[in-house]
């Protein structure tokens, strides 16, 4: 592997372990995890992730560079591999070449070991005449002449022959190794261009994968965000109802003569909605007027309260009550249970609230002249209600 892959394959890694450890998008709260439901939090939370949906951007772009540099050089490499394969073609023409020498060298070479075999063979069968026997048999000097130019040139040519045969086997030898050469070069051609071309596949890959990661994360960023935004529009619409019943209901109070006080015995916590406040303020209003047996019943506006007109009148306030009720109504009204900010204990004798802490009861006008206490009362023998919401 070159240099440059190992280079661009280590920048690989390091950017899948800083998308594994950096991008740091949360996933969706574990079961039974609970959201703040503030505008507040919810609005950091959007901020945070448009900033985590913008570094991760960032970096999908910077991938994005990379898998352009990356699948430029794979184009390098290609054309450098075309090339490769343009050599291994021109070295396979040349042992093809080398090839068809050596066969054409053998079948010369056996041709001429066929042609000294059979002079020697004549030479053996047919051995020359000495001198002697030359000369008698010669019947003038140019017969003497011609037979002796006969096997001076046979002679000769049998030199050749073996002179040829020597050249054709050398040259035989050299071919061979040429072609080995050759075969060997081929190889090594072809492991470079499936390495070059493995290196440019693992690169462009992995970049691939990186980006697909970012890709996927990004869009699930996205996704929790169009959530994110879609609650907050929801609180602000929640918010506005809210606003326009306490409105509603603060026109009503002042219609049907219910003061809210500005202080008093019970105090709402920091961050109680609006409605909880309007119902201490009003429970603090009248907390220590008398007791009296059906009062708040009438009229929301009234000299003493019995224990459901105080709580009629205090829930009123915040608009969570049109007209008053009695103990028994209060166990039918609202939604089952306790609530967070705002619950109700009824049965068919009594009733008594209980509103962030704070328990709202005429049966604590004996201890203290008011109807607030912290003291707590055991609710059983009593149905729990709370308004919807609260």
């Amino acid at each position: 592997m070159s240099s440059t892959a190992r280079t661009l394959l280590r920048a690989v890694a390091v950017a899948l372990v800083l998308v594994a450890a950096c991008l740091g998008l949360g996933g969706h709260p574990a079961a039974g995890q609970q959201a703040t439901g503030t505008g507040a939090s919810d609005a950091d939370r959007a901020r945070s992730l448009q900033a985590q949906i913008a570094a991760e951007t960032r970096r999908i772009a910077a991938t994005r560079r990379g898998l352009e540099a990356a699948q430029a050089r794979l184009s390098r490499i290609e054309a450098e591999l075309a090339a490769h394969e343009a050599e291994q073609r021109r070295v396979g023409a040349r042992i093809v070449a080398a090839r068809e020498r050596i066969e054409y060298l053998e079948n010369r070479m056996r041709r001429s070991m066929r042609m000294l075999e059979r002079n020697l063979v004549d030479a053996y069968e047919n051995p020359p005449p000495d001198v002697v026997s030359v000369v008698l048999r010669a019947r003038s000097f140019g017969d003497l002449l011609r037979d002796a130019e006969f096997r001076r040139r046979v002679a000769e040519q049998n030199a050749q022959v073996m002179d040829d045969a020597r050249r054709d086997r050398a040259e035989v030898v050299r071919e061979t190794r040429r072609l080995v050469a050759l075969q060997e070069r081929l190889r090594r051609i072809a492991d470079r261009i499936e390495a070059r071309r493995n290196e440019a596949r693992a690169v462009t890959e992995a970049l691939i994968r990186v980006q697909r990661r970012q890709l996927a994360r990004r869009a699930a960023a996205a996704s929790r965000l169009r959530e994110i935004r879609a609650r907050i529009a929801a609180l602000e619409e929640r918010r506005r109802r809210e606003a326009e019943r306490d409105a509603a209901a603060r026109r009503r109070a002042a219609a049907e003569g219910i003061t809210l006080a500005s202080g008093g015995v019970a105090q709402a916590p920091p961050g109680a909605p609006e409605a909880v406040r309007r119902v201490i303020a009003a429970g603090n209003a009248i907390a220590g007027l008398p007791y009296i047996y059906g009062g708040g019943h009438g009229s929301f506006k009234a000299a003493g309260y019995d224990c459901s007109g105080s709580i009629s009148y205090a829930l009123a306030a915040a608009g969570l009550l049109s007209a008053p009720l009695d103990s028994t109504g209060f166990m039918s009204w609202g939604e089952p249970g306790p609530g967070r900010w705002i619950t109700v204990y009824a049965n068919a004798g009594h009733a008594y609230m209980v509103v962030a802490g704070w328990r709202f009861d005429t049966s604590a006008l004996r201890g203290g002249g008011t109807r607030w206490t912290r003291t707590p009362r055991s609710p059983a023998g009593f149905v729990a209600r709370h308004p919807p919401g609260l």
